[in-house]
This record gives structure tokens, sequence and C-alpha cells, in this order.
């Protein structure tokens, strides 16, 4: 008689979203999390050739908007969406900036007109995405002439990301229960190798920034930011 069936069912994934989501700001912004999250937003908004306002801002993928604060251009309409709807909910219960517009969006189709956004901001979003470049033709799409697509990117899998998070999030996420391992393994879907270079075709007119040793190698660094320009 053949023996049973070993296969350790999916988790609940609303149930381990809500979860995540509560607990995020203590997995990312708490210790050595912090320094690498907080340092890094700024490496898309310290580029001198962002303009000193853009009227009308997308963010794709805000969660609990970690990088409204580094934005330091001005703007008459910043445009906050998420896809998952717990997300909302979470941003609707606070109160920001009242130019801040929430949003639930899927950010492979967007409700707005060509070239109607002057800037789309996405951290840590595409390495998410199922179709990279199909995402990022919609959001070029929307976005003006002149305008700018900043995204930040994690260096995963390479090697100094694979061992900093030893110390930062995934001892974080595991203190309140969160399977971080296998949250990484199901969402990060695309590789910062093949990333940067999908990036590098498709903008030629880029500013780039790597963290911390701004060297252009993924295994020696943590983050990728870059501004691309349109």
């Amino acid at each position: 008689m053949a023996g049973s069936k070993r296969f350790e069912p999916r988790p609940d994934w609303s149930d381990y979203e809500a979860r995540w989501l509560e607990n995020y700001d203590r997995v990312n912004y708490t210790g050595l999390s912090a320094l690498v999250f907080n340092r890094t937003h700024g490496l898309i908004e310290t580029d001198r050739r962002l303009a000193p306002h853009y009227p009308t801002v997308l963010e794709l993928g805000a969660g609990t908007m970690a990088h409204f604060a580094a934005v330091t251009h001005g703007f008459d309409r910043y445009i906050a969406s998420d896809h998952d709807p717990k997300v909302i909910d979470w941003l609707n219960g606070r109160d920001w900036d009242p130019r801040v517009e929430v949003q639930q969006l899927a950010g492979a189709t967007l409700p707005f007109e060509d070239d109607s956004i002057d800037r789309v901001i996405a951290t840590h979003v595409l390495e998410h995405v199922a179709d990279p470049v199909g995402a990022l033709e919609e959001w070029v799409r929307v976005t003006k002439p002149g305008g700018v697509i900043s995204l930040i990117l994690p260096c995963d899998p390479g090697m100094g990301w694979r061992f900093g998070r030893m110390f930062g999030p995934r001892r974080n996420a595991e203190k309140t229960g969160l399977p971080y391992d296998y949250y990484m393994a199901v969402e990060h879907v695309n590789a910062i190798f093949n990333l940067r270079h999908i990036i590098a075709h498709h903008f030629p007119d880029r500013q780039e920034r790597w963290w911390p040793l701004r060297l252009p190698f993924p295994d020696i660094n943590l983050i990728y930011g870059v501004n691309c320009y349109l």
C-alpha cells in the first residue's frame, strides 16, 4: 500500500497579507532594515535632473507610503495606489496631505489617458510583476513626454542581498510568525540581474544609483535605484 502523500498546503494568503501589512513597518523599518530602507528611498530623490515640481505624481504599490516622506519636489496631485484592498483600507484609515488621493489600481492596466502623468514612482514593485516589460510599457503610456519613471529594486538574489536579509527583515518577520523566506520566494519573481538589463534596453536616458557601494554590480549591493527619463 502506498504511503500517504506529504505536501504542506499553501498558507492562507488573505490572512498572511493582513498580518504582513500590520507588521510591515516593524519588519522593514527597525534595526539594520531601517538603515537600508530609509537611506535607499532617497536614491531616486537626489537626482539633480529631477524637476522642482511635477504636477501629477502616481505612486504604484505605495504600501504603507514609506516613500512619500522622501519626496522633496513639489506636486499638485499625488495618487497613492496599490492593488491590494487591505492596503487601500489601511491607507484610507490615515490622514495624509490633502493633495494625496488613494486609489486601488492594478499597475499593468492603468485607468489614465495617454501622456497624463508627470512622474511615476514604483519602489519595490517590479520584482513582483509577472510581466515586467508589459508593466513598463503601460507606465510609459501614461507618462508625459519629458516625464520620469522612478524605480527602486532590491538586489535580489545577489549575494549581498541574500546575506544582508539574514540580519534584518527575515529575523523581524519571523518574530511576528511570518514565513519570510517563503513569501520572498513566491513574490520576488524577477531577479535584479534580469531587470537591470530590461531597464537598460528600454530606457537609454536614465540615471542609476546603487547602494551601498555605488559600483554597478548587484552581488555587492543591496538596492538599485533609477530614474528613467522620457
